[in-house]
């Protein structure tokens, strides 16, 4: 479902055990993210868009999104999907290694980051 309300409900969800480290969030023009302030409010982060049409400012999000299509081919009927699968698919993405980051994984640099912030 990508209405507003779920979409805005979802991103909390998701996104508020990352609080600390969440910053920015750069969304696409879509309906489902006119609650973009309650997000903010609830992140404590500031909520970007992109220009139309222009995809190359979300980046990250495209290539995630391409490297996701490997799990999950176009046409997927993600109805279909289960939450294990899912998870199996993050686990496996945070677990590989970026050229970008200097060849280490999501996972540990998040890790890494975290441990800055407790200490």
């Amino acid at each position: 479902n990508k209405s507003a309300a779920d979409v805005t409900k979802a991103t909390i969800a998701l996104l508020k055990p990352f609080k600390d480290v969440v910053h920015t969030i750069t969304a696409d023009n879509g309906k489902e993210f006119a609650y973009h302030e309650k997000i903010s409010k609830a992140l404590l982060a500031d909520v970007y868009f992109a220009h139309p049409y222009s995809s190359w400012e979300r980046g990250l999000n495209e290539n995630t999104n391409g490297l996701l299509r490997q799990y999950f081919p176009k046409n997927t009927n993600l109805k279909t999907v289960t939450q294990m699968e899912v998870r199996r698919a993050v686990k496996r993405l945070n677990s590989r290694p970026r050229k970008y980051l200097e060849f280490k994984t999501p996972d540990q640099l998040m890790r890494a980051h975290r441990a800055t912030l407790a200490a």
